[in-house]
């Protein structure tokens, strides 16, 4: 049986991954414009957190889950910046909520890397 914060993090992988397609234009809102095919990127993006919110749960890909975490949650920065830098693409969040979402991602790398 696997640790409860495992089942947590992939599980929260799994439902963000389904999110992408629930609510594309959210994802479509935050998407820098020198990142190409947007509508496609963020398909591909849910499909792959799902993925790896999965392979998290099972012990055999879990290790690879991890590093696909970790790399996953570096490739998102500069969507998280932009955000930042972007009235459009803050989605009306508060600054401190956009500023406090770059220190989450290296949380979560760091979250992820227990599990390589």
């Amino acid at each position: 049986m696997l640790p409860w914060h495992q089942y947590l993090l992939g599980l929260l992988f799994v439902i963000t991954g389904f999110l992408h397609f629930q609510k594309p234009k959210i994802y479509l809102k935050i998407m820098p414009p020198y990142i190409p095919a947007h509508k496609t990127m963020v398909l591909l993006s849910g499909i792959l957190e799902m993925i790896l919110g999965f392979m998290l749960l099972n012990p055999p890909t879990q290790q690879i889950a991890g590093w696909g975490i970790m790399i996953l949650m570096l490739l998102f920065l500069p969507v998280h910046f932009y955000m930042l830098q972007e009235k459009k693409a803050s989605l009306k969040l508060p600054k401190w909520a956009l500023i406090v979402r770059i220190p989450l991602q290296f949380f979560i790398m760091y979250w992820a890397y227990f599990y390589v």
